[in-house]
């Protein structure tokens, strides 16, 4: 039986020229691509700088890194993620904390992050950084967090990993308007893909000559940066302790390529929603909202299931998806329920929301390359099965 996924890559044969063209080239990482694909995707998003990495974890670690998160330091970011969206926190030694998620949006919930704030104020426990998840490829309300941001004193890092060609009032995601700092992944399910991949843009100049250093082992080649004069053409200084977080010039060829394309990807993916929006009207779920200020990149299309009005549960309906040949998914369990975040002393019960979401949540079909006819099938299925 074909199993239709709940998301793919869309490789044109211009990619694969792309690619094959590094390949035959002097180059295979470290070389002229990377700088390409960097400015492609800052002039794309209308921000200053990028500097491409490994992954979007990664991406999310030295972004932390750059914005001083350490021990003693606390950072707060959405339940409904994947780990890697709190881990980055760990990974410097910070303490990590949730804001639960806004029922209709499924980000951030403005209103929860507002009293948390007044509540740490009081209790002299405010983060130094918050990063809001773009959930599905739907911008977080990027104005109001950024206003209490400064109230508040705490550096923004949005990770946008789901949301490269989405907008928010009228600005590309991306372009950090709103924001110190903002993460995209090129995962293979992504809006544009590199194979693996993670990129961090800022319109800091200082912020941008950490992230170099700190994706390449804290190394730099910068005469202005160094401790003395350079012994010679050769010479480089290890300034700070880094990482070996880099991108290859393969990876970078692919993701250039495939940017050419991103609003195409973008304006299909925003198709096969209106169409799911249409066509699903009426059954027992909850469809996605979209918030007025945004235009969402559709990297994910969750239904929520109303098990009130249904007869089977969340986990049969998932399993009869599946059997029927449907490759659905579920984005995410809720990041505070993870035994690692538990035994950190998080509890079942203490983001509502969060949990609620999860025990309705579906993710279905959703890419740029999907046919019709799989799209179809996808609806005559869930029909099917929640009848």
């Amino acid at each position: 039986m074909k199993t239709i996924p709940y998301g793919r890559q869309d490789i044109s044969q211009e990619d694969i020229q792309a690619v094959i063209a590094v390949l035959q080239s002097d180059w295979l990482t470290q070389g002229p691509g990377i700088e390409q694909f960097e400015q492609k995707v800052a002039e794309y998003c209308g921000a200053k700088y990028a500097v491409a990495v490994n992954s979007a974890t990664s991406a999310l670690h030295i972004a932390c890194m750059a914005a001083g998160l350490g021990e003693g330091d606390i950072l707060w970011t959405s339940p409904n993620t994947f780990v890697a969206s709190a881990n980055c926190g760990r990974y410097c030694g910070a303490t990590v904390d949730f804001v639960d998620i806004d029922f209709r949006t499924y980000n951030m919930s403005i209103v929860k992050l507002e009293e948390k704030l007044v509540n740490a104020k009081r209790e002299g426990t405010l983060p130094k950084v918050v990063i809001p998840v773009h959930f599905s490829g739907q911008s977080c309300e990027m104005e109001q967090i950024f206003e209490l941001a400064k109230e508040y004193g705490f550096a923004v890092i949005e990770d946008a990993s789901h949301a490269i060609g989405g907008r928010y009032k009228d600005q590309k995601v991306g372009s950090c308007a709103y924001s110190e700092m903002t993460v995209f992944s090129f995962h293979p399910v992504k809006i544009v893909t590199t194979a693996e991949g993670g990129m961090v843009l800022t319109n800091n100049i200082k912020l941008y000559e950490k992230l170099i250093q700190f994706r390449s082992h804290g190394i730099t080649r910068n005469s202005e940066l160094m401790t003395e004069e350079a012994h010679g053409p050769w010479y480089y200084q290890q300034i700070g302790l880094g990482y070996n977080y880099r991108i290859t010039d393969i990876q970078a060829a692919l993701g250039f390529s495939q940017m050419a394309r991103i609003d195409e990807f973008v304006t299909k993916r925003q198709a096969r929603a209106e169409k799911y929006n249409k066509e699903l009207q009426g059954l027992p779920i909850i469809l996605p909202w979209q918030h007025p200020d945004t235009y969402s990149a559709y990297h994910l299309y969750v239904i929520c299931l109303e098990e009130n009005k249904i007869t089977k549960t969340h986990k049969q309906v998932f399993e009869d998806l599946r059997q029927a040949g449907i490759g659905v998914n579920l984005h995410y369990i809720p990041v505070h329920t993870q035994p690692y975040y538990q035994q950190l002393g998080f509890e079942w019960g203490d983001f509502p929301v969060s949990e609620c979401y999860y025990q309705q949540a579906i993710s279905i079909p959703m890419y740029s390359a999907m046919m019709e006819i799989d799209q179809d099938y996808v609806i005559k299925t869930l029909k099917e099965v929640l009848a």
